[in-house]
């Protein structure tokens, strides 16, 4: 069978302002059949107090869907909400938030088989579109799990806009991630005679291109937040196309996991880390980096590790580290040594911003 035959594509991606008022008109829109179906609204207690008005009227639209406050963004509370889902006959699973709300609710409707509406409350990374959750699975590890990509996804630009910016800076750090990541997955099907799906790469590039090539400065702006929204999208639905996430994820990645599973204690978005991964990674990879530390400055975007408290030690041994976190991923780090000169001089590089 063709692997093409076998992807998702979502009925309805809506960015529009005041969208969450109107979710039910859209989903009517898109989906009439959903109307009237049993529905439950999950998101975190800390949201729902913020958007009280917004999720209360979210709710009532669904036909006084009952509003589940997750505990964690675990595996297992994943499990619990689908065994409610099933036990209950709930039909449609909404996802209100960031992150870790959607991979939860996400997660929760593939188990449940449910119809999954993403609702973002902030645009920090691509997983709002994507086939995958990373959640807690024991103590403090993560990992991510494939499953079902969200039928419809709604996007309220006034949220976005009200967010905090540092979200919206990790959202435009894993957009641009795409660079090195898709140089990594061509070598990677160089070493393993294996194929790049064109279409999934065309996607992922264009993902980057819009965001990158944006002549809309301000990311406070309706029209940026419009391209981050549909860049996000397109690369989770890239990863989709192509049954992994190659096109979007490569040394850059294994440098943000790095610190997410050996350096808990540092407070880095996954976005903001996969950002400071670009840069080694580009010139790893013989790239040039002038133009990436251009846009990182237009944008505010702080590439400096010592901002972080990452020291020249800490980022060297990420690097180190970076090589094991994923094996069996073929990326740019197979190919070059370890070589703690040439850290240093990208560590003094980062830390000046030039």
């Amino acid at each position: 069978m063709n692997q093409h035959t076998r992807f998702n594509l979502p009925i309805c991606l809506a960015v529009e302002e005041d969208a969450f008022f109107h979710s039910d008109e859209i989903i009517r829109r898109y989906i009439p059949d959903m109307i009237g179906q049993k529905t439950i609204v999950v998101s975190e207690e800390f949201l729902i107090g913020i958007y009280r008005e917004k999720i209360t009227d979210i709710s009532r639209d669904f036909g006084n869907a009952e509003i589940v406050a997750m505990k964690s963004a675990s595996f297992d509370e994943a499990v619990a909400i689908a065994k409610k889902v099933c036990i209950e006959d709930i039909k449609v699973i909404i996802g209100i938030g960031g992150g870790r709300v959607l991979d939860t609710a996400k997660y929760a409707a593939h188990i449940s088989k449910a119809v999954y509406i993403c609702m973002p409350t902030s645009l920090s990374n691509d997983s709002l579109a994507s086939p995958f959750s990373v959640l807690e699975t024991v103590g403090a590890a993560r990992k991510t799990i494939s499953c079902k990509i969200p039928t419809a996804i709604i996007v309220d630009t006034n949220m976005i806009i009200n967010a905090p910016e540092g979200q919206t800076l990790s959202g435009i750090g894993d957009t641009i991630a795409k660079h090195t990541a898709l140089y990594d997955w061509k070598l990677s099907a160089a070493k393993t005679g294996t194929q790049v799906d064109d279409f999934a790469y065309a996607l992922s590039r264009m993902s980057y291109d819009s965001v990158y090539h944006c002549d809309e400065k301000n990311m406070k702006s309706r029209v940026f937040i419009r391209i981050l929204s549909r860049a996000l999208v397109m690369g989770g639905l890239a990863m989709e196309i192509a049954g992994s996430s190659r096109p979007c994820s490569g040394s850059e990645h294994l440098f943000a996991h790095a610190i997410e599973e050996y350096y808990p204690d540092i407070k880095i978005s996954h976005g903001m880390g996969v950002a400071l991964g670009t840069i080694p990674a580009c010139i790893f990879q013989g790239q040039s980096i002038d133009g990436l530390l251009g846009f990182f400055s237009t944008y505010g975007l702080d590439i400096n590790p010592q901002s972080y408290g990452i020291s020249e030690e800490m980022f060297a041994d990420m690097w180190l580290k970076a090589r094991t976190v994923r094996t069996g991923r073929i990326t740019i780090l197979d190919e070059i040594k370890h070589d703690r000169v040439q850290l240093n001089e990208i560590y003094a590089r980062m830390v000046e911003g030039k």
